[in-house]
């Protein structure tokens, strides 16, 4: 009975002291912009998970400006934050932050996009590669192998415009009767994809599909065709599944998205770095799991 009640005691001191270093830890997230939905959902995810363990969590919005979440990640290394969570404006030009924080001994996990320099322990994302041939896959198989696409491009230095473009048209070239009649960069932004798909629209009298490297592009596409009278013609497929494309996709007025989950991908992110300052050894790459909803 004694040695029984020893064991228990010592299990619960340990998990009391474990409890005590694990609410000791301070984590940064530095986000690229809180503008987006589908960022906040990646936020929330990561907040709620900081809860449950009881970490701090301190996040900064970066804005798209690549300059200022340099700066962030700086001010998170001044801090003396234990590990920095790290959503990339632009995968080089977080580079010399990432280096910044290495010098500093702070460990970093991107999160969605990945960087292009760095050492970083771990990336949580989802295979965005993947994801652009699925969306690839159903439009293709939409058209019967033939018709009239448009691309509209995120932001141009993130990993996930390059990989869900790369995997989009990997397939799409497999049909030669499909042809992009545009492909043009809208920023992953709902109001300059409304205004890019109005110029293009203008000067293509015939299109059949249109994929977007992220929802809020999808979004502004689909406000720029219904404009102009071409509803009926014209289906739009996107990418993230947030709310407002669910939403869309169920009233008819979008097609198809790629879902990501980026409330998961923000709990993982904090439940990692407490792995990884716990010591454990991590995978390099935690993948996250796509869905064609429609």
């Amino acid at each position: 009975m004694r040695k029984s009640l020893l064991v228990a005691l010592s299990v619960l001191l340990t998990l009391a002291l474990t409890s005590a270093a694990v609410s000791a830890y301070t984590i940064g997230f530095a986000i690229s912009t809180l503008d987006n939905p589908f960022f906040v959902d990646l936020k929330d995810g990561a907040e709620a998970k900081a809860a449950e363990l009881g970490v701090t969590l301190r996040v900064l919005d970066a804005q798209d400006d690549p300059a200022r979440q340099l700066a962030g990640i700086e001010d998170l290394i001044a801090r003396g934050v234990d590990l920095i969570l790290v959503n990339p404006t632009d995968s080089a030009a977080v580079v010399p932050a990432i280096l910044a924080a290495n010098r500093a001994g702070i460990p970093i996990i991107t999160v969605d996009r990945a960087a292009e320099g760095g050492e970083v322990v771990t990336h949580i994302a989802s295979d965005n590669v993947l994801g652009g041939r699925m969306a690839g896959e159903f439009i293709a198989e939409l058209l019967g192998g033939k018709g009239k696409v448009v691309e509209l491009e995120g932001i141009p230095g993130t990993n996930a415009a390059r990989e869900r473009g790369q995997g989009f048209n990997e397939i799409i070239t497999q049909y030669p009767e499909i042809e992009v009649v545009a492909r043009q960069e809208a920023g992953f932004d709902r109001a300059r994809g409304l205004t890019v798909m109005e110029n293009i629209l203008q000067a293509q009298p015939e299109i059949d599909a249109v994929f977007c490297h992220n929802d809020e592009m999808a979004l502004g596409a689909i406000i720029a065709i219904e404009a102009a009278g071409r509803a009926a013609e014209i289906q739009v497929v996107g990418f993230d599944a947030t709310d407002d494309a669910v939403k869309a996709v169920q009233e008819g007025r979008m097609l198809a998205t790629i879902a990501q989950q980026p409330r998961l991908m923000g709990q993982l992110g904090v439940e990692y770095a407490v792995k990884v300052l716990q010591g454990e050894a991590v995978e390099k790459f935690i993948p996250v799991a796509l869905e064609l909803v429609k």
